[in-house]
């Protein structure tokens, strides 16, 4: 109908006006006048097809979490994702047909998916470091929800800052007067307890000047509440952060059974939200962490990573801290 080539008509359909491209007001005119009178239409999928942009982003998870009901942990990282993807004018695809080897989801293995979307969010406690590596490898756009370790290159991620989060508990706890501090944590074989042991010890050596000791600092994912109870009144420790929230619960219960007040006779600080629902009335000092915030700063890191206008790979959150009922001077004894 213009009588151009299809070449020119694309040009003029995408607006190009870059210097080495010349085409004649009266052509361009005419190649509009073209469209106006057929009606045509740009198919918006073909073009981001075209363009490798599908404005698909994919959700990868190494645990089981869909559905994910309200008081389930991952659920506020999943409302931030689809708050911010809907913002950004993107589908979200949930990578649910991995398969499981050797006990765990590997999101490359098998029928692999991932570049059905544009880049993908990947969520978990314990993300597959061979994943990491060859996503790192491939140079696919990805970022992790919590900080990850390099992994070959520096790994994507938006995490919270449990290290810091951390030490401004130990540093409450002295400031109150506490100077005998218990540890209870999970294995420190996954990013996020390390992190918060590492923020345990960088406050508490630098707060050796002040008569600061760490008397108990173990991990304790297999005792019982009433066994770690007795270890703790051992070693006449008078605050326990505790990165469990459940263990924390089962302390509170332990105690109460022996006529023991918390905090009058021990502090009890908690180090997170409950991974899983814990139904308690107990007002715990501790921290929040800013999970739908996590969820919808990762989609925003990701669609930079896709666009190619990320600043920066790596972002940490600052937690909320919670000064509850359950931090308070040590009695004298």
């Amino acid at each position: 109908m213009a009588g151009v080539s299809q070449p020119t008509v694309s040009l003029v359909l995408n607006g190009r006006v870059d210097a080495d491209i010349r085409i004649p007001q009266e052509t361009r005119e005419r190649v509009l006048r073209a469209i106006r009178e057929s009606g045509y239409v740009p198919d918006p999928v073909a073009r981001r097809l075209a363009a490798r942009n599908n404005r698909i982003l994919g959700v990868f998870t190494y645990e089981a979490v869909f559905p994910s009901d309200t008081s389930d942990f991952y659920h506020p990282f999943l409302v931030g994702i689809e708050e911010a993807a809907e913002q950004a004018g993107c589908d979200l695809l949930l990578l649910t047909s991995a398969s499981v080897t050797g006990g765990r989801r590997r999101v490359l293995e098998g029928d692999n998916r991932l570049r059905l979307a544009d880049g993908c969010l990947l969520l978990g406690r314990s993300l597959d470091r061979d994943d990491l590596r060859r996503m790192v490898a491939d140079g696919y756009p990805f970022v992790a929800v919590g900080r990850r370790d390099d992994a070959g290159g520096p790994v994507p991620y938006v995490g919270a800052d449990y290290a810091t989060a951390v030490g401004r508990l130990v540093q409450l706890a002295v400031t109150r007067g506490h100077r005998r501090v218990a540890y209870l944590g999970l294995p420190a074989d996954v990013e996020s307890s390390a992190d918060r042991r590492r923020g345990l010890l960088q406050a508490t050596q630098k707060a050796e000047g002040s008569g600061v000791r760490v008397v108990s600092d173990e991990l304790s994912p297999a005792r019982e509440p009433d066994e770690l109870l007795t270890a703790l009144l051992a070693v006449h420790a008078t605050v326990v952060l505790v990165e469990h929230f459940a263990t924390a619960v089962g302390l509170v219960s332990a105690a109460e059974r022996r006529g023991l007040a918390v905090p009058a006779d021990l502090s009890v600080v908690t180090l997170g939200d409950p991974t899983t629902p814990v139904p308690t009335d107990v007002d715990f000092t501790g921290f929040h962490i800013p999970r739908e915030e996590m969820g919808r700063q990762a989609v925003a890191l990701l669609t930079g990573l896709v666009e190619g206008t990320a600043d920066t790979t790596q972002r940490l959150l600052p937690c909320e801290l919670v000064d509850g009922a359950t931090l308070a001077p040590p009695l004298m004894r």
